[in-house]
């Protein structure tokens, strides 16, 4: 089955079945209907790879995630996805799992399908691929690493700001034993959420005391980060997780020791995931916008004359403190770190 026979059967020319498989050009509506209908009967697949090779204008995109089972990742691929099929594109993903080396087979694998745009939503990331992105001419966007070029825009989120909100919030409700629970700490992105709480509870010293822990990015790391946290004995007021997801996990520990969240330890997560709102109880974090972030993605990867300068830029998103039931003023007696015993007098 060929472009000619659905041609026949629809009883038009092959460059009009030809236009109404690219999407462009005026075809109307009744004889759009005509060849989607005569490509249907006759169970017509065109060769999408062909097409392109031969020097058609590819309609699909690509999206190389770290963490697919994680709903932060998932919530962009869904806005970018749903933006992309209005515009009659397709999208094409890969998942990591935080490796730099399946970045870089998946980012070889993209441009071999000769996709139309590539978003990186990733933690990892080879110095040598962005100069490999940057030679191809493709637009390309990232989410949290690299560096923006002529053809490649940066999206940042302020994890700073978002972890001041946090931290600031928990020492107004008199927290001042505050542990930090991240995953992947070697890992830019992940480490300046790490960083940013070590430098924001700083400026607390000496009242605020904290530590940290890390453990593998999902629901049973938050939970092994969190049995590692109480095993250790220090003893914290309030949680502060990388993520939303590894929030979960710690407060499955605490549920699971029979600790009371608020009433003896708060928790908080960073994103906002849906699960975050329906998790009991309900968690207090650090809202992401991601379908901004997804929105944005579409709108510079398939960006028209008029839009192409936004390409190439950095663009820094900023986050919001949500507060829900997960945390509450420090217990009674807790709210200062406790102060070493004196030595007795002989």
């Amino acid at each position: 089955m060929n472009l000619d026979d659905v041609a026949r059967r629809a009883k038009v020319s092959t460059a009009t079945v030809s236009r109404v498989l690219n999407q462009v050009g005026a075809v109307r509506p009744a004889t759009r209907d005509r060849v989607m209908r005569a490509i249907e009967e006759l169970h017509y697949y065109p060769n999408l790879n062909a097409r392109t090779l031969a020097g058609g204008r590819s309609r699909t995109l690509g999206m190389i995630v770290s963490n697919l089972e994680n709903p932060f990742f998932l919530d962009i691929f869904r806005t970018l996805e749903a933006d992309a099929y209005r515009r009659g594109y397709e999208l094409l993903v890969a998942h990591t799992d935080y490796k730099p080396a399946r970045l870089v087979s998946s980012v070889r694998l993209m441009l071999g399908r000769r996709v139309a745009g590539l978003a990186l939503v990733v933690s990892e990331m080879e110095p040598s691929l962005i100069r490999e992105l940057e030679h191809s001419k493709l637009p390309v966007v990232f989410y949290d690493v690299g560096t923006a070029r002529p053809n490649i825009t940066n999206i940042k989120v302020h994890y700073r700001h978002g972890m001041q909100k946090i931290v600031s919030y928990l020492h107004g409700l008199g927290h001042r034993r505050v542990a930090f629970v991240g995953h992947h700490t070697s890992l830019g992105p992940l480490h300046e959420r790490k960083r940013a709480f070590v430098e924001v509870t700083a400026a607390y010293a000496p009242t605020m005391r904290v530590t940290t822990v890390a453990d593998a990015d999902g629901l049973a790391g938050g939970q092994h980060a969190a049995r590692e946290l109480l095993a250790s004995g220090f003893h914290p007021t309030a949680i502060v997780c990388v993520n939303d997801i590894m929030a979960v996990g710690v407060l499955r520990e605490l549920r699971a020791q029979r600790i009371p969240v608020p009433q003896a330890v708060s928790v908080t997560g960073f994103d906002d995931v849906a699960l975050a709102a329906f998790v009991a109880p309900a968690l207090t974090t650090a809202r992401i916008p991601r379908e901004e972030i997804g929105h944005r993605m579409c709108e510079t990867l398939l960006a028209d004359h008029r839009t192409r300068a936004e390409r190439g830029r950095e663009v820094m998103i900023e986050t919001e403190l949500v507060v829900r039931e997960s945390t509450a003023p420090a217990p009674p007696g807790r709210s200062r770190p406790a102060r070493p015993a004196r030595a007795r007098r002989r």
